[in-house]
């Protein structure tokens, strides 16, 4: 068996490490610098952190944070259309999730001879175009280190995964300032969906001991940090840890893959616009309560990286003991678990099992294969 991994070039860590961007024009001699943002960022002043170091560069840019959260394809194209008439030579994303993905997605298609739809049909056409920076404010969903960016389809009511190598960002920056005042909730929701991946990844069909060296060290960062990092904002030394777990998650996903856990979320967001951590929380532990019979051995070999002081339990009490765990951090970080807060109701389970099982791309990853009367089941628990 052969396996491979593929993660930015360069990645600066650290509280203030955004100054590393100096050197990073200076080294691609970028004259005009292309930034994603959103306006919630921007309000925030953390765009301004970034803005000062490009003017005291002497260094043009323009800014486009008309970015809809949880984008659709089309919300992307209508950027791209602002961003085609603009020039520049790098690109540099500071945001969340949907803030780099739409960045990554302008790096393959600026001045590109294909759109955003032919890569939701064919996403090897993608070729990269100009190179990325990507500086994240939150600490979970680990697309600075991916090469996928997942977007709403609206017409099929669901998400959809663009994946290609092209989209590996060239540079990181995990500058910890960046979460320092973030809201509890995004904690939550960014941490368990970073957890979500850690997870996911090392039990996954396609791990390989590359995948699974990232997975693991995310894992012990993230179980350790992600309670402290909740409920004391001021503790810096668990919200940094839960940053560098959250991108060794997404580097993780380069080498292995999410399973079912993100298969079944992505019918919550496209429809509902449940917030893709947020629906991660609410079917994680019942995902891997169905997959514990399947990967048990591969639960308990985390657990051990993990939790090494409960070496002497057997392989079925740690992987219980995992989905426990995952069980308690969801309930300890308030993330509300039942889909009828969100409006979804009794009547939307056929939509959701159809949308669910054709999640393909996720659902082959997954260790235990998933019937239709199994994404059901799964559901149904969550639909108290």
């Amino acid at each position: 068996m052969s396996y491979q991994i593929k993660i930015p070039s360069c990645i600066f860590g650290g509280a203030g490490s955004i100054e590393n961007v100096k050197a990073v024009i200076e080294k691609e001699n970028a004259k005009k610098v292309i930034i994603f943002t959103d306006k919630g960022i921007r309000s925030t002043g953390l765009l301004d952190l970034l803005t000062d170091i490009l003017e005291e560069n002497k260094t043009e840019y323009q800014v486009f944070d008309d970015l809809a959260c949880e984008p659709s394809y089309q919300d992307v194209e209508k950027v791209m259309k602002e961003v085609e008439n603009t020039s520049g030579d790098l690109i540099i994303a500071i945001g969340g999730g949907s803030v780099m993905d739409a960045a990554k997605l302008c790096c393959v298609l600026k001045d590109a001879d294909y759109t955003i739809k032919d890569l939701l049909n064919d996403p090897m056409l993608a070729k990269k175009q100009i190179k990325t920076v990507m500086i994240p404010t939150t600490c979970g969903t680990g697309s600075e280190a991916t090469c996928n960016a997942i977007v709403a389809v609206p017409e099929e009511q669901s998400k959809k995964g663009i994946v290609n190598d092209s989209m590996i960002p060239d540079y990181v920056v995990l500058d910890s300032n960046m979460i320092r005042k973030l809201p509890k909730s995004i904690v939550a929701a960014t941490g368990v969906d970073a957890l979500a991946h850690v997870v996911e990844c090392f039990t996954s069909k396609k791990a390989t001991p590359f995948s699974d060296t990232y997975a693991a060290a995310g894992a012990k960062l993230i179980f350790h940090n992600i309670r402290e990092a909740y409920n004391n904002p001021d503790n810096m030394e668990a919200k940094s840890n839960m940053m560098t777990g959250a991108f060794y998650g997404g580097v993780a996903i380069t080498g292995s893959g999410t399973t079912a856990v993100h298969a079944l979320s992505y019918p919550l967001g496209g429809k509902y616009h449940i917030a893709h951590g947020v629906s991660n929380a609410i079917l994680f532990a019942h995902v891997m309560e169905f997959n514990k019979d399947a990967c048990s051995k591969r639960l308990a070999i985390l657990c051990d990286a993990v939790y090494p002081e409960l070496a002497g339990k057997s392989e079925d009490e740690k992987a219980q003991y995992m989905i426990d765990q995952i069980a308690d951090i969801v309930k300890v970080t308030n993330i509300p678990t039942d889909l009828k807060e969100f409006g979804v109701k009794p009547e939307d389970l056929d939509f959701l099992v159809d949308a669910g099982s054709k999640q393909q791309r996720l659902l082959v990853n997954n260790m235990k294969e998933l019937s239709l009367d199994d994404i059901r089941n799964i559901y149904l628990k969550v639909l108290k």
